[in-house]
């Protein structure tokens, strides 16, 4: 298994060289930044969570069991997992920034793709 660099970070803090590829996995772009001020390479609206579900959670810490039972399901679908295989092959070259908007730092979507990409 080849060595990844994946990390995460909330979209408002400053972009920085260390990141490299800065990815946003938010299904809406974040209120208030523009896009020179988000400085993403890509925006993979598509692997983030349904309308449904990130209505369903609305960040209520006590639901985020259910909340990453329910969004690893998703993510099995045809459509995000070639962009999951993406993504562990740009971090297998060079170090992966993936960016969220929301303010819990370790219970957000970002958290579960980082863990299933490093464990695939």
């Amino acid at each position: 298994m080849s060595t990844i660099s994946i990390h995460i970070k909330r979209v408002y803090e400053k972009p920085e060289a260390s990141d490299g590829k800065r990815i946003l996995v938010d299904r809406l772009w974040p209120r208030g930044l523009t896009k020179e001020q988000a400085g993403i390479d890509e925006w993979m609206k598509e692997i983030a969570p349904s309308h449904e579900l990130r209505k369903w959670y609305a960040h209520r810490l006590e639901h985020y069991d259910r909340f990453k039972e329910l969004y690893l399901q998703e993510l099995q679908q045809d459509k995000p997992f070639p962009l999951l295989r993406q993504i562990r092959e740009w971090a297998e070259d060079s170090t992966v920034t993936l960016l969220y908007a929301a303010k819990d730092t370790q219970m957000n979507q970002a958290v579960v793709l980082k863990e299933i990409i490093e464990s695939s």
